[in-house]
């Protein structure tokens, strides 16, 4: 028994001393340019500077060849070639030595100094904003919840569960879910997409797989913005 326990406390403290492991990212874009070597991470989900950072040395020690490292970040069902510049996560930055200022007090792993911004909303914003259940949806048939870290806001498309018609209605609530704007989108069904128009100009969504895409008719068919229910 006495070896028993000795055994089992070795093995504690071997677990303890493990170092813990970097989360699950996956590279989907790599573009170099002579002043910069720009890498699109996909993420599971809202992380912590914490383990934000810990990708990035990881990262950055599989790519030292890279110049200048830059990692954009982002959440599930963001789309890598949106026409946004604002829908990265968090965006990190190794600067050149020659331009590393006192403010730079933040480091990876294995010493560099690195700029790392979170854009996106914290997990904790992004769950009070998904847990919003005002009355203009309560016993509504909800088609999902989409936060926009952009305006942190939530989006959130509905029908009536007793309408025939099944009229569809958006609308987006701010933190305290109050609603900052409420929509009535024209149903276009042309080749075989249902597109929900949201303007007069002809802007729209499209919902797929509980995944939000938004379109401007200006982008020529590019998506400017995705988001993944629930997240």
């Amino acid at each position: 028994m006495k070896n028993f326990l000795f055994c089992f406390i070795i093995m504690m403290v071997a677990f303890g001393c493990t170092k813990k492991e970097v989360p699950h990212y996956t590279i989907s874009r790599v573009v170099k340019s002579d002043t910069a070597s720009k890498l699109t991470v996909n993420i599971n989900g809202r992380l912590s500077q914490a383990d934000l950072l810990s990708i990035t040395s990881k990262i950055k020690a599989d790519s030292s060849a890279l110049p200048n490292l830059q990692l954009c970040y982002l959440l599930p069902g963001h789309n890598d070639k949106s026409t946004a510049a604002n829908n990265f996560y968090a965006i990190a930055k190794y600067p050149n030595t020659a331009v590393v200022t006192m403010q730079d007090t933040l480091k990876d792993a294995d010493g560099n100094v690195v700029r790392l911004k979170i854009k996106g909303l914290s997990d904790k914003a992004a769950k009070e904003l998904l847990a919003l259940n005002p009355k203009e949806i309560q016993g509504k048939n909800i088609l999902g919840r989409f936060v926009d870290d952009n305006n942190q806001t939530v989006i959130i498309p509905f029908t009536e569960p007793n309408d025939p018609k099944k009229e569809l209605y958006i609308i987006e609530l701010d933190s305290t879910g109050k609603v900052v704007s409420a929509t009535v989108p024209m149903l276009d069904n042309k080749d075989g997409v249902e597109k929900w128009v949201v303007s007069h100009r002809g802007d729209y969504c499209t919902l797929k797989d509980s995944v939000l895409t938004q379109y401007s008719i200006d982008d020529l068919g590019l998506p400017y913005n995705s988001i993944k229910s629930g997240i």
